[in-house]
């Protein structure tokens, strides 16, 4: 049974207690690539978050505040934040929002007290990955830690499928994105033709040059590739 060790303070904020000398759970290993930035005024608390997670696996930055973390915001290193709601000056929240206007978005676990549950909850809906609330065991902060990762590293790698696919699209001339349109609008060749002032035949040359170029073979495929550049 895994130990919990987020029992709360008087001030409400979470006081780790050494954890068992026991491996962390075979799922919750850090996906490569990545960063935790911890993020607490409580000193004690930012190095036991930070111990516990570097003996996971996890690659680890610390930050003693919101405002540490932003003054780095041009170099931080991919991955996720983990952060207290409350802190002095700028909270757990306002860093979200900060993050999200700087452009850069990445995955946001928050570290709550129950009286900051429905802030939270306004805050998932703005695109926080998950909460933990005080007290919190090893195992739900690994799998919490864990899942904002591998949300991370979808989002790149979905941000870069996007760019491949937006690369491809900029290689196609005007007419053949005109005829581009047509076919992810689901028109057959004659409605395109008609539209267009061409022919059917012109318009078959001009498809078969929009397949070749995106290297799709077939409309669903052509449909796709569309999609993800978004």
């Amino acid at each position: 049974m895994a130990a919990e060790f987020g029992a709360l303070r008087t001030d409400n904020s979470v006081q780790l207690e050494p954890a068992p000398a026991e491996p962390a759970p075979a799922g919750n290993a850090a996906p490569a690539g990545g960063v935790v930035h911890v993020v607490d005024d409580d000193a004690a608390v930012r190095d036991s978050l930070a111990c516990l997670l570097d003996a996971a696996g996890f690659a680890v930055q610390v930050h003693a505040s919101a405002e540490h973390l932003l003054a780095g915001a041009g170099t931080l290193a991919p991955g996720c934040v983990l952060t207290d709601v409350r802190m002095p000056g700028l909270d757990g929240l306002g860093l979200q929002r900060r993050l999200g206007e700087l452009g850069l978005h990445v995955s946001v676990v928050l570290m709550t007290g129950h009286g900051d549950v429905p802030l939270v909850v306004q805050a998932m809906k703005a695109g926080a990955v998950d909460f933990l609330q005080k007290p919190f065991t090893e195992d739900q902060l690994l799998a919490a830690v864990g899942q904002a990762m591998a949300a991370q590293r979808q989002r790149r790698e979905t941000a870069a499928t996007a760019a491949a696919a937006g690369a491809l699209l900029a290689s196609l001339t005007p007419r053949e994105h005109e005829v581009l349109a047509g076919l992810v609008a689901g028109h057959p060749t004659k409605v395109i033709a008609q539209t267009l002032g061409a022919s059917p035949r012109t318009i078959e040359v001009h498809r078969g040059r929009v397949m070749e170029k995106l290297g799709v073979q077939s409309l669903p495929d052509l449909v796709r590739l569309v999609q993800a550049a978004g």
